[in-house]
């Protein structure tokens, strides 16, 4: 891959940066990974390189089949609660990793988030609830990596991490307070906890990651629910001169030298500075608990998504961008909710 120590950028950072592909629940969550190459929604089990950042912006945004008219009259006829229509849900992202050792990394993401086309029946008239913006919660995420086999290209990593309460709780539409799943803050601290795993062979990377949130009680009472994010990914690496290269994720590359033991370091003047191009396929679930307000669970939310993900990542010396598109193929979720019609997810990072 690129230049080995810094433009491989590896591990669960940036585009964490990104997870956020927005989860479904109404509700931003997620993380991605940032590196310079491989996976972009799947988390990789490498970590920078110790002394190492990587700082990215990401943009994710997701449109839903927005319930009609017609099924939010009729829930509320029915009277059924807390059913609403929605259009998009954005998320702009800046994120910053760092290598603590070679193996441990820090990562912390801090998002804008805007919804648009919320809308509720009341009576037999239907509420536009605007589109409610504001920054949302910051998620420090930490990544430990105690498997690296150079010789077998395995590697595997814990995540733990917390989600801190940054957002804004208090957006109002018309005078009147909205409910905390549109706020761009839940108001919560929340726990995350998971583990990645990656296999590189030559120009290939397979990688797939696991991550659990535990949501709190937060603002307006109310426990967004849990959230669970698994996923698995399939990276080839082209370059520009028609060739594969190594899909590198870690630090430096070693090679073994007299004794039989990798020490050496490949420099960058002696790595290639051209572009690289990465082609991703990804499967991305996303499931969701229930929504609980002052102990009242919400049988209209929470349920499963599965996201059939194909992507690209452009890598040039320390720069890396990426796309993605999400087509949704399993889509089970809970009561009368709208549903995700797809999703799309770029950014850019930028080693040193």
């Amino acid at each position: 891959m690129f230049q080995v120590a810094r433009v491989a950028l590896p591990g669960a950072a940036i585009t964490f940066l990104l997870a956020t592909s927005v989860a479904e629940a109404h509700h931003a969550g997620g993380i991605g990974n940032a590196q310079g190459s491989g996976p972009i929604n799947t988390i990789s089990a490498s970590t920078l390189e110790e002394g190492h950042s990587v700082a990215g912006v990401s943009i994710d945004y997701t449109s839903y089949d927005t319930l009609s008219d017609a099924t939010l009259i009729g829930a509320t006829a029915a009277g059924i609660e807390d059913v609403h229509g929605l259009g998009t849900i954005e998320s702009y992202a800046l994120s910053f990793a760092y290598g603590v050792t070679n193996d441990l990394m820090l990562a912390v993401r801090l998002p804008y988030i805007r919804r648009t086309g919320i809308r509720a029946a009341e009576d037999d008239e239907i509420e536009v609830h605007g589109s409610p913006s504001g920054i949302g919660d910051l998620t420090v995420l930490g990544q430990y990596r105690f498997l690296n086999d150079k010789a077998s290209g395995d590697e595997a990593a814990l995540l733990l991490g917390v989600k801190a309460p940054t957002g804004a709780t208090d957006v109002f539409h018309d005078g009147e307070l909205l409910e905390a799943e549109f706020q761009p803050g839940s108001g919560a601290w929340d726990g995350l906890f998971g583990l990645a795993l990656t296999k590189r062979v030559g120009p290939w990377s397979f990688d797939s990651n696991a991550l659990y949130t535990l949501v709190t009680e937060g603002t307006q009472k109310t426990d967004l629910g849990d959230l669970f994010l698994y996923s698995a990914a399939v990276s080839y690496r082209l370059n520009s001169l028609g060739g594969a290269t190594p899909m590198f994720h870690g630090a430096h590359a070693h090679v073994a030298d007299d004794d039989g033991h990798a020490h050496m370091h490949i420099h960058e003047e002696e790595a290639s500075h051209g572009a690289a191009l990465d082609l991703v396929l990804e499967l991305n679930g996303e499931w969701h608990g229930r929504q609980e307000t002052a102990g009242v669970k919400d049988e209209n939310s929470g349920g499963n998504t599965i996201y059939v993900s194909p992507g690209l990542r452009l890598s040039i010396d320390q720069w890396s961008g990426f796309v993605s598109v999400g087509i949704p193929v399993v889509k089970d979720l809970n009561g009368i909710q709208a549903e995700p019609d797809w999703r799309i997810s770029t950014g850019a990072s930028l080693a040193f």
